[in-house]
């Protein structure tokens, strides 16, 4: 082979692998674009208490339900949030473009088309009941109830000041519907199997959504007033709202406490709680003390430790309940 064939090879296997790399570099762009589009790094707020039913309800084989049904209860979440996210954002495309703090978002901007939302959002309803109808039958005939409810709320704002709650029911779901895809149903006793622990989850989601929803809607407080736009904020106005908010999450708080006990859990939960309560206080005195600039700070980070911690201390309890002490 001579030395000029030589370095057309070298060349063209150069420009191959630049072209691949190219090719995965858009790639990822595009995954990005969509996961940035329906706030996909946000599942983390509802993800974390499914998985804690979830491992709640398959106790008897230490939380796990096997690998199957734990794929299809995430492609599950993931669906109804996708679907509900994408609805939201295709719902509210007029009033993000004239919020100056939405202006930026992908409908606005034209980087994601009209028609792609709806696509995107027609996908995870499929994906919904698609992994619904391989949980079991209870799941796959209350996912088009699932979906009407996570989307209702969208709409909610334009008619009543209480939006926050439609949007704690939507994400309840999730612990609920984690339950019954581990279970199947429903039954009240024994205490460890009973439905009283899904819905104790459920309420205090309902609770946690309340008063973390009301924090965040005090950043679009003049733009909501003056567009006509309901929420608590606006009704109440923000000191009055705020302290709603802090009542609702004592509530969640003392319903996860209730929720422990019930579950026997105890030394791991019993910090865990502790966490939590440090958590919420800190995040109503970001609220209370520092600019709006800071909301998305005890929005999302704070609400995401309080979350992932919640998770990991009822894994640990179901996991090892002989670390229990007095047990």
């Amino acid at each position: 082979m001579g030395g000029g064939e030589g370095l057309n090879l070298k060349a063209q296997d150069t420009d191959y692998r630049n072209s691949a790399a190219e090719v995965e570099f858009s790639m990822f762009r595009i995954i990005k674009k969509w996961a940035e589009f329906v706030k996909f790094s946000h599942t983390v707020f509802a993800l974390p208490f499914a998985l804690a039913s979830m491992a709640v309800a398959a106790r008897d084989n230490r939380g796990w339900p096997g690998w199957k049904k734990f794929g299809l209860i995430l492609a599950a979440m993931v669906g109804a949030r996708t679907c509900a996210m994408a609805f939201n954002r295709i719902m509210d495309r007029r009033f993000d473009k004239a919020n100056p703090r939405t202006a930026g978002r992908h409908l606005p901007t034209g980087q994601v088309s009209l028609p792609g939302a709806w696509l995107l959002c027609v996908a995870g309803g499929a994906g919904l009941v698609a992994a619904s109808y391989f949980l079991n039958p209870v799941c796959f005939y209350l996912s088009p109830v699932a979906l009407a409810v996570v989307c209702f709320y969208s709409l909610t704002k334009r008619f009543t000041d209480f939006t926050h709650v439609y949007l704690g029911i939507a994400l309840a779901l999730a612990p609920l519907g984690a339950w019954l895809a581990v279970k199947g149903g429903f039954v009240w006793w024994p205490r460890e199997e009973s439905a009283l622990l899904p819905i104790l989850l459920a309420v205090s989601v309902v609770f946690w959504l309340i008063g973390f929803d009301i924090i965040y809607a005090l950043q679009d407080y003049e733009f909501d007033r003056k567009n006509g736009l309901r929420s608590l904020v606006v009704r109440w106005g923000p000191v009055n709202a705020l302290r709603a908010a802090f009542l609702a999450h004592l509530f969640m708080w003392a319903i996860l406490l209730a929720f422990g006990l019930l579950s026997g859990f105890r030394v791991a939960y019993l910090v865990g709680l502790l966490l939590i309560l440090a958590s919420l206080v800190l995040e109503h005195w970001l609220a209370r003390r520092r600019s709006l600039k800071w909301i998305n700070t005890a929005f999302f980070r704070l609400n995401a430790l309080i979350s992932i911690v919640f998770l990991v201390v009822v894994v640990a309890e179901v996991m090892f309940p002989r670390f229990n002490f007095g047990r």
